[in-house]
C-alpha cells in the first residue's frame, strides 16, 4: 500500500538525516518591528530550495519542535539550542543566521538603512559548520536580498548540482517589500481575521505575488467558502513550491462547485507529477461526473492498486460500476469495501442492489452523485518516497 511504505520511506528518511530545516532569522537590529524580517528569510529559502527538489522541512514542523522544547520562536537561539532543534526533527542540515541593520551609506535619504544577512548552515550528519556568508544591500531591497540568499544556500548544500545563478534569479521575481511585510505578518498573527487582512493586502500591493494567494485560498476553502477559494488558488504561480497543492485544493472546489472539467483538469495536472493515491481517487471522481466511464474506471484502479485497503476506493470503483448495470464486477467492489470497513451501511445497501441486480432508478436523488472525495494531500511523504527509491 502507498501510504503505508510512503510513511515508512518518510521515517526512514528522516532517520537519515535527508531533510533541511531552515529557522527563523535572529534580529540584531535594535527595533522588535523588525522581528517580521527573520521569518520572511526563512520562508524565502525554505521556498526556494524546496522549488529546486530539495526535501526542506515545514514551518509547521519547525513551530511544534519548538513548542517541544520550549523555545519561543524568533528567539536568539544558542548553538546547542539550534542543534537541539536540528535533532528533534531529525534535519540533516539547518539553516539559520541574523540580520542587522547598518545606517544608510553617507546618510542617504533614499533608504531607511542597509540590511546585513550572516548566515550559517549546521551539518548534522558530519557535526560541523559551514563559514558564515553574507549579504548586504538596501532594506528596501529585501527580497532581492533574499534571492540571492536561497541561491547561497542552494549551492552550498548542492554544490555543482545547483542551477547558474542567472537562471534562479530569471525564474524569481523579487517582490515589494510592503507586500512581504503585510504576507509574513499574516503568518505570525493568530486571529484568522488578522491573518486574512494581511494576506489580502499583500496580495493587492503586488498582484504577482503568489504566497498569500495559497494562504487566502486555503482559508476559504477551510471556511467551504469554494468559489472565493477558487479565484486566489488560480493566482498561484506554477513556480511556487506549493503549486501542486493549490491545485488540488483548487479540484476539490471546483468538483464541489459542480464545474468538473475544471475539476478533472486541475488533479491531472497534479496527477502528472505527483500521483497520489487521494489525487488519483479524485480525479477518477470527477471523470465519472463528466461520464467519462472507461477514464474514471483506470483513475480509480490507479487508486485501488496503490492502497487496496481503503474503502473509499473500492466503493467508487462498486459505484461507477453499479452505474453502468454490471452487477458482479459492481458486487465485488462493494464487498471489498464491506470488508474493509463493516459499518460502511452505503456500500451494504448498494451490495444488496447489486445481488437483486436493482441498478440506478430515476428519481432516486439519494443514489445520485455518491462518490467519495479524499480531501487529504501528502505531497511530502511520496517525494520522501522518490528521494528513498532514487538512492
Amino acid at each position: 500500500m502507498y501510504r503505508i511504505w510512503a510513511l515508512a520511506a518518510l521515517f526512514c528518511g528522516a532517520l537519515r538525516g535527508e531533510t533541511e530545516l531552515i529557522l527563523p532569522f535572529f534580529n540584531h537590529t535594535n527595533s522588535s518591528n523588525l522581528d517580521w524580517i527573520g521569518e520572511s528569510i526563512a520562508e524565502s529559502v525554505r521556498d526556494s530550495l524546496a522549488s529546486e527538489g530539495l526535501l526542506v522541512l515545514d514551518r509547521e514542523d519547525r513551530l511544534e519542535a519548538y513548542r517541544r522544547l520550549s523555545l519561543r520562536p524568533g528567539a536568539d537561539l544558542t548553538h546547542a539550542s539550534v542543534l537541539k532543534i536540528g535533532e528533534s526533527l531529525d534535519a540533516s542540515n539547518v539553516v539559520y543566521g541574523f540580520y542587522e541593520l547598518l545606517p544608510a551609506p553617507d546618510g542617504n535619504p533614499q533608504t531607511k538603512g542597509s540590511l546585513r544577512i550572516t548566515t550559517r548552515i549546521m551539518d548534522l550528519k558530519h557535526t560541523r559548520q559551514s563559514a558564515p556568508f553574507e549579504e548586504l544591500g538596501a532594506l528596501e531591497d529585501l527580497a532581492a536580498l533574499e534571492i540571492h540568499l536561497g541561491w547561497q544556500t542552494l549551492s552550498t548544500l548542492r554544490g555543482k548540482a545547483a542551477p547558474p545563478e542567472a537562471d534562479f534569479r530569471k525564474a524569481r521575481r523579487a517582490v515589494r517589500i510592503d507586500a512581504v511585510e503585510n504576507y509574513i505578518r499574516g503568518l505570525l498573527a493568530t486571529a484568522p481575521e488578522q491573518r486574512n487582512h494581511f494576506f489580502t493586502q499583500a496580495a493587492r500591493l503586488d498582484e504577482h505575488y503568489s504566497q498569500p494567494c495559497f494562504q487566502l485560498g486555503k482559508s476559504y476553502w477551510e471556511k467551504k467558502d469554494y468559489k472565493s477559494a477558487v479565484g486566489w488558488l488560480e493566482r498561484v504561480a506554477r513556480s511556487d513550491p506549493r503549486y501542486l497543492e493549490a491545485q488540488f485544493f483548487l479540484g476539490l472546489c471546483k468538483y464541489l462547485t459542480s464545474d468538473y472539467t475544471g475539476a478533472e483538469s486541475a488533479f491531472q495536472t497534479v496527477a502528472a507529477s505527483v500521483p497520489l493515491n487521494e489525487v488519483l481517487n479524485n480525479l477518477g471522481a470527477a471523470q465519472a461526473r463528466r461520464n467519462q466511464n472507461e477514464a474514471a474506471a483506470a483513475s480509480f484502479q490507479k487508486a485501488i492498486d496503490g492502497d487496496s485497503a481503503d474503502p473509499d476506493y473500492q466503493f467508487n470503483m462498486g459505484y461507477l460500476l453499479w452505474r453502468q448495470g454490471q452487477f458482479d464486477l459492481a458486487a465485488a467492489s462493494f464487498r471489498a469495501a464491506t470488508e474493509r470497513d463493516s459499518n460502511d451501511a452505503e456500500a451494504t445497501t448498494l451490495l444488496g442492489r447489486c445481488l437483486k441486480r436493482d441498478g440506478p432508478r430515476q428519481g432516486d436523488l439519494r443514489m445520485e452523485a455518491r462518490e467519495r472525495l479524499k480531501m487529504n494531500y501528502e505531497e511530502a511523504a511520496y517525494r520522501q518516497l522518490q528521494a528513498e527509491l532514487a538512492k
